[in-house]
């Protein structure tokens, strides 16, 4: 079942076509990745979906309801959260409390602020960041802060979750850490993970299904390794040469 559709989406700017007519579903409780080379308009389907950049054209339907012309927040409320590759963090506030907000403005059903800091340290305790709850946001170092952006989406209780890139800097330990937790939240929470992604080794650990873009296009889709052995995204992305086998 389409949790997600996308009918003849576009963005344009300028009159430039970043996504160029893409029709696609996204399946209830996956984890799909979204790959191809800069400028592919990946980042861009992704923040046309939560409203961050209206469409141009074309149709965006999630769980059945059109929300193509839906402002940000009320995509949000309606069950989408987005982390993005730079944290979204309110400098001034503590973790704990970072991740309150989200709980607090975040859920469609409403809760009280008391609820909202049970929901915040539950959070916190499903990215490993109990200890550091009472501490300043700049305390902590890059990986840390993505996972408190991460906290803070999933104490909303969406639905479908956006990742923009989120393991780009990370080193071994800290990706393995990554997709653990991603794989985690999709099958306790059952959230469905639409992750754009280019550290192709966590794509093929934790990606359950592949779509390409090129030139702002749908270039294919599919099982991963399958899809990334392809000729058409060997030539288009990984520049002729195709992966190792596993």
């Amino acid at each position: 079942m389409a949790v997600l559709e996308l009918v003849e989406l576009e963005k344009h700017f300028g009159g430039l076509p970043a996504v160029d007519g893409v029709t696609f579903g996204f399946n209830d409780g996956e984890i799909l990745a979204i790959v191809g080379p800069n400028g592919a308009g990946k980042s861009t389907l992704l923040k046309t979906i939560i409203g961050i950049h209206p469409a141009t054209s074309g149709t965006i339907r999630f769980s059945g309801t059109d929300i193509t012309k839906m402002s940000t927040h009320r995509i949000r409320k309606a069950g989408i959260a987005m982390v993005l590759q730079t944290p979204r963090i309110f400098g001034s506030l503590t973790v704990r409390e970072n991740v309150v907000i989200g709980a607090m403005f975040g859920n469609p059903k409403g809760v009280s602020e008391s609820d909202a800091y049970e929901e915040a340290d539950e959070m916190l305790a499903v990215v490993g960041l109990s200890s550091k709850a009472d501490l300043a946001i700049d305390k902590l170092n890059l990986h840390e802060q993505r996972y408190v952006d991460l906290a803070r989406a999933i104490a909303g209780r969406p639905k479908l979750l956006l990742l923009d890139e989120v393991m780009a800097g990370l080193n071994d330990t800290e990706t393995a850490s990554s997709i653990e937790l991603i794989r985690r939240l999709r099958d306790r929470h059952g959230v469905t993970v639409i992750w754009v992604e280019h550290v192709m080794k966590a794509v093929l650990s934790l990606a359950e299904r592949i779509a390409v873009l090129d030139f702002g296009r749908l270039l294919t889709s599919g099982d991963p390794q399958v899809v990334m052995r392809d000729p058409k995204v060997v030539k288009a992305y990984l520049g002729g040469k195709a992966l190792p086998d596993a």
